[in-house]
């Protein structure tokens, strides 16, 4: 990774020698009054997966989803041992084991690094037994409100989903957004549908078998169009929002180390479009505000999040 991204571009120092949000820091409140401008109908769509669904949860391989357990429910007080509260009141009460990147989340900026250094020049060594610096809990403080863009990738490519190891580049996210009438502005939230995990449920087990994901592929012309763009975050439907391993040179997730490690973009993953894709398909919009805050979890490598987007 070091050779690869020998000269790629860098926002170290940008923001300061402090700094642990990165191209957040684009999301002025300019962004955010300039987002609001795109809400037309007042619909919201909310981009959670569930935790827990019945058809099961994909997580990336060596992750195990959330396991949710009930710790009171109206048979605790089948016995004599129920909590005793004046009145008579009876509640329920649970608790979940998750990962934290176990579901629709937010990368911290200190989640991946090369070379023994993390986003802003940290050492990675400040990541031993919890993040002290670039964690997910800045993020979490500052909030992500913006313009939003849907780049239906596989619509666009006439597919019900992205094949596995599928590729695109940025001149592909624009061919996208030209198709769909609309052009991809300096400061967009890029919201990338690709509908891969459709395949986990339709597949179960089998859809680990030769696991590479579809999606963005490393180029120095694509890294540099996320700079000249200053795209502050990047959201997409699949576990790793690229393609797992580089075809070209065969590094495992390239770009979380020249976008998140090297520029500051935050990554978000395993978001659920469909139905704000099935809305833009049939009403033509594709921009909305797009508002999301993961949990502050101080230390944290990532959080789950339920983002918004706001027709």
């Amino acid at each position: 990774m070091t050779d690869l991204l020998a000269d790629a571009p860098s926002n170290w120092g940008k923001w300061g020698p402090d700094d642990e949000v990165g191209a957040l820091n684009y999301l002025t409140a300019d962004e955010v009054l300039r987002g609001i401008q795109h809400v037309k109908k007042g619909e919201v769509h909310t981009l959670q997966r569930l935790i827990g669904d019945p058809k099961g949860d994909p997580v990336w391989p060596g992750r195990t989803p959330a396991e949710r357990t009930q710790v009171l429910d109206e048979s605790s007080w089948d016995g004599a041992d129920g909590p005793a509260f004046p009145g008579g009141l009876h509640y329920a009460d649970d608790k979940i084991n998750a990962f934290l990147q176990g579901s629709t989340q937010y990368d911290a900026l200190g989640h991946v690094w090369y070379g023994g250094q993390i986003w802003n020049g940290y050492d990675a060594r400040t990541t031993v037994g919890g993040l002290d610096k670039a964690s997910v809990e800045p993020i979490a403080q500052k909030g992500v409100v913006g313009r939003g863009i849907l780049l239906d990738m596989a619509r666009f490519r006439d597919k019900a989903t992205l094949d596995k190891a599928e590729t695109f580049t940025h001149e592909d996210l624009q061919a996208c957004a030209a198709a769909q009438g609309v052009t991809i502005e300096k400061r967009d939230v890029l919201v990338i549908r690709t509908n891969f995990l459709q395949l986990f449920h339709e597949q179960g087990d089998a859809f680990y078998d030769g696991f590479c994901e579809p999606g963005l592929v490393y180029s120095d012309g694509l890294v540099r169009w996320f700079q000249d763009m200053e795209i502050p975050n990047l959201v997409t439907d699949t576990i790793a929002n690229e393609v797992t391993y580089d075809p070209n040179n065969g590094t495992a997730l390239p770009l979380h180390c020249a976008l998140m490690r090297n520029l500051g973009v935050t990554l978000t993953e395993i978001a659920d479009l469909e139905t704000l894709a099935a809305s833009s398909a049939e009403d033509g919009q594709y921009t909305f505000l797009y508002a999301a805050a993961p949990l502050k979890v101080h230390l944290g490598s990532g959080s789950p999040v339920n983002p918004l987007a706001i027709k």
